[in-house]
């Protein structure tokens, strides 16, 4: 099997979404990834457990292709342990608060002498430094201080957070980023590195449509709703139809004619009110009631269907139900059906990094908690299972 990244070992400390959404990148590209938790298990196996299940649907989604072993960092043993495991790995990664790893005599500064090709990735809110470094942080305080929540929402309604987990995914990407890109430094100096993301950091360029309508009008950008966030595009919008709601994004003025020919109204092509973007946006009220018109009369399936004849950009709005059985992303392999043996059948998500010419590896189901010890302090460390079995009486693993 050709995977680019075999022969790399990554001791993943990772928790809730942030840091475990890095480390199944890796694995799917084929890493040695060792989820370690405390003896009692990291977070997300602790939440609301569906019933007869031992673990939860996030927990097997990002943690599948991976081997746990558990570590009691709290111990000096289990220190010890980590700092004979650090002397082989090549990447270490941890979510936890600034300074955690540290206070516990495991931080980046305690480990690089004993690899200097270690590369050591850490996810935190606000960063390592600065003032607010030690402000605790979650997805949706983040989305608070970013200002995320302040543009999203209905334009009379309260600020309202962004549905899926955007802030830990974000800086999940970011790390696996960072992690890639010290990799590639190290072939050239054979070196390893700390690298941090922020997550805080990762949102500011996702606000750009935001901060360009302060720029252009120099008035606090407004909640548009499911318009677009700079009000500087139309039709940008949800629309009503029999059954639910399409998007639409009319990009180009190729869009705006092939919209009119779809909804009968080509009489309007010359119409000096809708014949710019700038001007569809004047005049975004007429526009988008013009639309809305049209698709009331139909339902989500036959607007998007036309729509794709025409080639506009247009989409229904889906439920999770729906987007979990995609026929799409089934047939090309990004959402496979995978037989948990603690939650049943389960759709799990591969890669969505598509390496042409790498093997594709599929999901194997997420790891018991501490699964792999015996295996794993065997292999890594020349224990046997009389030996594991003692670190487990003792409390270290």
């Amino acid at each position: 099997m050709t995977t680019p990244l075999a022969g790399i070992a990554v001791l993943d400390f990772g928790q809730i979404y942030q840091g475990p959404y890095a480390t199944m990148l890796m694995a799917k590209a084929g890493a040695n990834v060792i989820k370690i938790e405390p003896p009692g298990g990291e977070p997300l196996r602790r939440r609301v457990i569906a019933q007869g299940g031992d673990t939860t649907l996030p927990m097997a989604m990002l943690n599948a292709n991976k081997r746990a072993v558990t570590l009691n960092l709290k111990s000096d043993r289990g220190r010890d342990l980590l700092k004979q495991m650090v002397a082989k790995a090549d990447v270490l990664l941890e979510n936890f608060a600034p300074g955690a790893m540290d206070r516990l005599g495991v931080g980046y500064a305690a480990l690089q002498p004993l690899n200097p090709r270690l590369i050591y990735a850490t996810g935190t809110g606000y960063g390592i430094s600065g003032p607010d470094r030690d402000n605790l942080a979650m997805d949706f305080t983040i989305q608070a201080q970013s200002g995320i929540m302040s543009v999203t929402g209905d334009p009379e309604g309260p600020p309202t957070k962004a549905g899926p987990t955007l802030v830990d995914f974000m800086g999940g990407i970011h790390l696996y980023g960072a992690v890639m890109t010290a990799l590639f430094h190290r072939t050239q100096t054979g070196l390893g590195q700390l690298v941090e993301v922020a997550m805080q950091e990762t949102i500011y360029p996702t606000l750009a449509s935001s901060y360009d309508y302060f720029f252009r009008t120099g008035k606090t950008p407004p909640r548009a709703g499911n318009r677009q966030a700079g009000l500087s595009s139309a039709p940008y919008n949800t629309f009503g139809t029999k059954d639910g709601h399409v998007a639409i994004h009319v990009v180009t003025e190729q869009h705006w004619q092939n919209l009119l020919k779809a909804m009968a109204r080509e009489d309007l092509k010359d119409d000096p009110r809708f014949l710019t973007n700038p001007a569809r946006t004047e005049n975004m009220t007429e526009t988008e009631a013009m639309v809305t018109h049209w698709t009331s009369g139909q339902t989500k399936a036959e607007v998007a269907a036309t729509l794709k004849r025409l080639k506009v950009p247009a989409a229904p709005v889906r439920f999770a139900q729906e987007v979990m059985n995609d026929a799409h992303m089934h047939e090309r392999g990004m959402l496979q059906r995978v037989q948990h043996p603690s939650l049943g059948e389960v759709i799990l998500p591969n890669s969505p990094l598509r390496l042409h010419g790498a093997d594709r590896v599929d999901p194997v189901p997420s790891p018991r908690l501490g699964e792999h010890n015996a295996a794993v302090y065997g292999e890594w460390l020349g224990l046997d299972t009389a030996a594991v079995e003692g670190l487990a009486r003792d409390g270290v693993i």
